[in-house]
């Protein structure tokens, strides 16, 4: 997992390196405008800030989510499912944003976690530099790791800044990306229930 580097006198929120901000002036300054005009003076360190919050996920570990488990379910043996979660990211490739919302499902085997905690992994994968694909596995690679279910599902469906504010500028187009472990992936009937459940068709 990659380390955030921080000056030990910029730890605190109030604080912010010089060089980042440094950095961002001199990203205004290549884009053709003045940061020290009074609309941009604080800008450098707000861009800052909201940066550490966009990528927080590099200091957390996703796993520690999952690790409180119930084994009392009254014997449940069927789908978990928590569909529509929302999400955003930044890509890796231009730092744009991705907004979407996830479907994460799983079979339990002798336990389950509480359903928070999908939400959780999601959020703590989705705030770091990502592509959509490395997500999808990333968070049904955790659970099923973690959970050891008969089955993990996970879909996500994202726009993409990358695409709809630069380059072609597609606006309303919708990536999809899914990932299938153990049962759903073996067996046609019990994937085509989780997706149903999900409402992908």
């Amino acid at each position: 997992m990659a380390t955030r580097q921080i000056e030990a006198s910029a730890k605190s929120e109030d604080e912010v390196p010089t060089e980042v901000q440094e950095a961002i002036r001199t990203l205004i300054r290549w884009a053709g405008d003045d940061p020290t005009r009074e609309g941009l003076l604080e800008t450098p360190k707000r861009v800052a800030k909201a940066w550490r919050e966009y990528c927080e996920g590099y200091e957390e570990d996703p796993s520690y989510h999952l690790s409180r488990i119930f084994h009392e379910v009254g014997g449940y043996d069927e789908i978990v499912l928590l569909k529509d979660i929302p999400f955003q990211s930044h890509c890796e490739h231009h730092m744009a944003p991705i907004v979407g919302k996830a479907h994460i499902a799983y079979l339990p085997r002798d336990y389950v976690v509480g359903i928070s905690k999908l939400a959780r992994v999601l959020e703590a994968f989705a705030r770091r530099l990502q592509v959509q694909e490395r997500l999808t596995a990333q968070v049904a690679d955790c659970i099923c790791e973690n959970l050891n279910p008969l089955g993990v599902a996970v879909v996500i469906e994202a726009t993409h800044g990358c695409m709809t504010g630069r380059g072609v500028r597609t606006h309303g187009t919708v990536m999809r990306t899914s990932r299938m472990m153990g049962v759903f992936k073996r067996d046609e009937k019990s994937r085509e229930e989780v997706l149903r459940l999900m409402g992908v068709k």
